[in-house]
C-alpha cells in the first residue's frame, strides 16, 4: 500500500537529539531510537517506539504525552512489526511533524506529501476525516486492533457507508455489525448524533460528529479534543478524559444491547429489547407474519417477516409506523414537497416505503424512500431524541383493502334507502303496482349495463354482511344506516374520479334499494381532523394533498362530469379517506342536477348542515356552484388552522403539523379558504380558479379577499326543516345533516 511505503519512510527519519526532545520536527539527518520520543509543540502527544506487553515486537506510534498509561492512538507499522526499533536516515530532504492534534505528517518544503490523519488506527480525533471518495471509491476508516495487547489490524472496520453516506457504519470481515441512525440534515457544519440520542454533554460541552459533502467526497469529522476509538471487540466508544479523576471515561458505545446489532430481527422485524413486558425482542410489523414461523419461535429471527398479502402497485395504500430507526437502504431524493414524495413512492411499484424528514440539505428538501426488503428496523426509539424530530416516522405500501377483478374479496359500504333511487325510478307518488313494475325494469335495465353498475342480489349482499348485522353496522347516513362487508370474486365498476366515493353496484330487490360503495378503512376527515389523539396522522402533506383533491372534485361534479352537479352538503364528515389518505366526496343525498346551461337555482326547503352554507342559500334558499365554493372554503380553514387567533404567524397552524408545514403553502391555503367564503357568490372564485391559486408558486399573486361570512345571520336564518319534516331551530356543524327528500 503507498501509505504504508510512506510510513515505512519515516522509520528512516533519524534525529540524533536527547531521550525527551521538545521539537515537533524530524530535519534531515536526524535520528531516534529506543526510548526516543519526539512531542508536539504544546506537548500534548509523543510519537516514538512502544512494544506492547507479552510481545517481543516494537511498533511507531503516537500517544497521549501527559495522561498515565496512556493508550495508543496511531501505529505506523500495524502489519509489519520489527524485531528491534533500528534507526536510520531520512533522504530526498524530508522533514517529520508531529502536529498538536495528534497529526504527523511528511513534508517537503511547505507542502504535505503524506499525513497519519489520512491514514487511521483504531483512534478517532478531533479534526481527523472518515471519508469516502466518489471519484476514487477511497474509503478512510478505523480498523479495529486484533487483540488488547496487539496493534496488528483486527476484524472490524468503521467508517461512513458508501451505499448511504449519511450513516456511520460497523463492518466485521466486511459484512455490517452496526450501523448508526440514518443522517440526512444539512452538508456543512452540522451535528450528528452516532446512535440516534442525545449528544453527549459534559460540563456543558457538547460532543457531536459534523457530517459534510461535496463534489468530491463525503466524510465525517469530530468536534472535541477527547478520542473515539474501535476495540478489537467491534464497539465503537466514546471516551472522556476525566482531570480530576485521572481516568478515561466511557461516556458511549455500540453495540451493547441486543437490538444494536444489525439486523437482528431480519427483514420486515422490529427490534424492542427495552419493553420488559414484551416475551421476545422481535415482532413483525403491522401487516407482515414471520417467513419461518417455526425457526421464529425458537428464538431464530434472521429470516424476518413476509407479506401477509401481496402488494398491488397502483391499488397500494400506505401505513405509518412512528418511533422508529429507519431502515438500511435508503435512497435520497432532493428538492421535493412531502407530496411530491409519497406521489413518487406510491407510483413505482418498486417502491415499499417512504420518509420525509423535517431537515433540508442547503436550499432543498429530502425525500428518502426504500426500494426491496426493509432491513435493520429498531422500535420504540425515544420521543425526544434529536435525530427522531427529524425522522419521526417511515411510511410503508400496504396491501389494499378494495381488490379487483381477480380479488379474493372486496369490502364494501351498503347505504340503504331511496335518496337516488326515487328520481331514477320515478317512484314519487306511484302506487305498490308500479313500484313493483318499476323495480323489475329497473333491474333489467341494470342487467343489461353491468359493466357500468354491477347488480347484486339481495341474498348476496345479506351474506355479505351477516344479515346486516350490528357488528357491521358503521353509522348512519343522511337515509339510512350505512354497513360495511365482504364481496368475493367481481368486477369493479368503472372509476368515475378518483376524489369521488366509487359506486360498485346497487340491489334492487322487493322492496329494498341499495346503494354498494367501495369501503374508506381511513374513515371520514372530521375523525381525524377534530380528534386531537390522532392529528399525527395528518402531517401538512397530506392536509394539502386533501384539500387539492377535495377541490378537483368539486371541480369535475361542476364542469366535467356528464350530470352537472351541486353537491350542497360538502363538510368534513362527508369527506371519506381510502388506505393511501386520498380524499372522496361522499353523500350526494342533498345534491341537486343541473342542466348543462344552468347555473343557478331557488328552493323553499332549505338542506345541509349550518356553518358550511352559503349566506345566500341559508337566508333565500338560492343555490349555484358557489353554493359548494363556500363549503369547501370552510372546509379548507378547518383543514388549515385550529388556532386562528389575532394573526400572529405560524400560531394559525395547526401544531401537530408545525414542523412539516412550509409557512408559505399554508397561508396560501388560508389566503384561498379566505376568498371562497366571502359573503358575495360573485366574489367567490370557481373550484377551476381554486386549484389554479393552490397550485400557485406565489401566494404574493393571489387577489385580496373582502370581509369573510363564517356564519348566517341569526335573524335571517328561516327554521329548517328536518327529516322527520319537523321544524328545529338548533343545529350542530359538521354533525347533523338538516335533510328532506325531494327530486333532483
Amino acid at each position: 500500500m503507498e501509505w504504508l511505503n510512506l510510513c515505512l519512510a519515516l522509520l528512516l527519519l533519524s534525529l540524533v537529539l536527547p531521550i525527551c526532545i521538545s521539537q515537533e520536527n524530524l530535519g534531515p539527518g536526524k535520528s531516534i531510537i529506543g526510548n526516543q520520543t519526539l512531542i508536539s509543540s504544546l506537548a500534548t502527544f509523543a510519537l516514538g517506539f512502544f512494544s506492547p506487553e507479552n510481545s517481543t515486537k516494537y511498533f511507531l506510534g503516537i500517544w497521549y504525552n501527559k495522561i498515565p498509561k496512556t493508550p495508543i492512538i496511531w501505529v505506523a507499522n500495524r502489519e509489519s512489526p520489527l524485531d528491534s526499533p533500528v534507526p536510520a536516515s531520512a533522504k530526498n530532504g524530508t522533514t517529520g511533524v508531529l502536529v498538536d492534534n495528534g497529526d504527523l505528517q511528511l513534508r517537503f518544503g511547505e507542502d504535505t506529501l503524506w499525513q497519519s490523519f489520512d491514514n487511521p488506527s483504531d483512534t478517532f480525533l478531533a479534526n481527523m476525516k472518515l471519508s469516502f471518495n466518489k471519484r476514487t471509491g477511497k474509503r478512510r476508516a478505523l480498523t479495529s486492533w486484533a487483540a488488547l495487547d496487539d496493534p496488528q489490524p483486527g476484524k472490524f472496520t468503521s467508517g461512513i457507508d458508501p451505499k448511504v453516506p449519511g450513516q456511520l457504519v460497523i463492518w466485521k470481515e466486511n459484512a455490517i455489525y452496526w450501523r448508526s441512525d440514518l443522517y440526512v440534515g444539512k452538508e456543512t457544519n452540522t451535528d450528528f448524533v452516532v446512535d440516534g440520542g442525545h449528544a453527549p454533554l459534559l460540563n456543558g460541552t457538547a460532543y457531536f460528529l459534523t457530517y459534510n459533502s461535496d463534489a468530491e467526497e463525503v466524510y465525517l469529522t469530530y468536534g472535541v479534543s477527547d478520542r473515539v476509538i474501535l476495540n478489537p471487540n467491534g464497539q465503537i466508544e466514546l471516551l472522556l478524559w476525566l482531570d480530576l479523576s485521572k481516568k478515561w471515561f466511557s461516556w458511549w458505545k455500540k453495540p451493547v444491547d441486543t437490538c444494536d446489532f444489525y439486523n437482528r430481527c431480519g427483514p420486515y422485524g422490529a427490534c424492542n429489547d427495552k419493553n420488559e413486558t414484551l416475551s421476545s425482542p422481535c415482532k413483525c410489523l403491522t401487516g407482515f407474519r414471520p417467513k419461518f414461523q417455526e425457526q421464529w419461535d425458537k428464538g431464530n429471527w434472521v429470516g424476518g417477516c413476509v407479506r401477509e398479502k401481496a402488494l398491488m402497485c397502483k391499488e397500494d395504500g400506505f401505513s405509518k409506523f412512528s418511533k422508529l430507526k429507519l431502515p438500511d437502504h435508503a435512497v435520497l431524493l432532493e428538492n421535493m414537497t412531502m407530496s411530491a414524495c409519497e406521489s413518487k413512492c406510491f407510483q413505482n411499484c418498486s417502491c415499499t416505503a417512504y420518509a420525509y424528514p423535517n431537515v433540508t440539505a442547503g436550499s432543498s428538501r429530502k425525500c428518502l424512500t426504500w426500494f426491496g426488503d426493509l432491513m435493520d428496523i429498531l422500535d420504540n426509539q425515544p420521543v425526544d431524541s434529536p435525530s427522531l424530530k427529524s425522522h419521526s416516522h417511515i411510511v410503508l405500501k400496504k396491501s389494499p383493502v378494495i381488490g379487483i377483478a381477480s380479488a379474493t374479496g372486496v369490502l364494501i359500504t351498503l347505504v340503504l334507502g331511496y335518496f337516488l333511487w326515487k328520481k331514477y325510478l320515478g317512484m314519487e307518488g306511484s302506487t305498490e303496482g308500479s313500484k313493483s313494475e318499476t323495480i323489475s325494469k329497473a333491474r333489467a335495465e341494470a342487467a343489461k349495463n353491468d359493466a357500468e353498475l354491477p347488480l347484486f342480489s339481495l341474498k348476496r349482499v345479506l351474506a355479505a354482511t351477516n344479515n346486516f348485522s350490528v357488528a357491521n353496522k358503521l353509522g348512519e347516513g343522511g337515509f339510512g344506516p350505512v354497513y360495511k362487508g365482504t364481496l368475493h370474486h367481481f368486477l369493479i365498476a368503472k372509476l368515475q374520479h378518483t376524489n369521488l366515493v366509487r359506486l360498485l353496484g346497487c340491489c334492487i330487490e322487493e322492496e329494498e334499494l341499495i346503494l354498494i360503495y367501495e369501503f374508506m378503512p381511513n374513515r371520514s376527515l372530521d375523525k381525524l381532523l377534530f380528534a386531537p389523539s390522532n392529528n399525527t396522522e395528518l402531517d401538512w402533506g397530506r392536509r394539502f394533498r386533501i384539500i387539492e383533491g377535495i377541490a378537483q372534485g368539486l371541480l369535475y361534479i361542476h364542469k366535467y362530469s356528464r350530470l352537472k352537479i351541486n353537491h350542497r352538503d360538502l363538510k368534513a364528515s362527508n369527506v371519506l379517506l381510502d388506505g393511501a389518505m386520498n380524499p372522496k366526496i361522499s353523500d350526494f343525498g342533498m345534491a341537486k342536477i343541473f342542466e348543462i346551461n344552468q347555473t343557478e337555482a331557488n328552493t323553499n326547503r332549505v338542506v345541509g348542515t349550518y356553518g358550511y352554507m352559503s349566506p345566500e342559500y341559508a337566508r333565500y334558499g338560492h343555490f349555484s356552484e358557489k353554493l359548494d365554493v363556500f363549503s369547501f372554503g370552510v372546509l379548507l380553514l378547518e383543514i388549515a388552522w385550529e388556532l386562528w387567533k389575532e394573526g400572529r404567524g405560524m400560531e394559525v397552524i395547526d401544531a401537530s403539523v408545525r414542523e412539516t408545514c412550509p409557512l408559505d403553502e399554508a397561508l396560501k391555503c388560508i389566503h384561498v379558504g379566505f376568498l371562497c367564503v366571502q359573503e358575495a357568490p360573485e366574489d367567490r372564485p370557481t373550484m377551476s380558479s381554486v386549484i389554479r391559486m393552490l397550485q400557485a408558486n406565489e401566494a404574493t399573486s393571489l387577489p385580496p379577499s373582502k370581509e369573510p361570512v363564517f356564519s348566517t345571520h341569526k335573524n335571517s336564518v328561516p327554521a329548517a326543516v328536518s327529516s322527520s319534516g319537523q321544524t328545529s331551530a338548533s343545529f350542530s356543524n359538521n354533525t347533523v345533516t338538516i335533510s328532506l327528500a325531494e327530486g333532483r
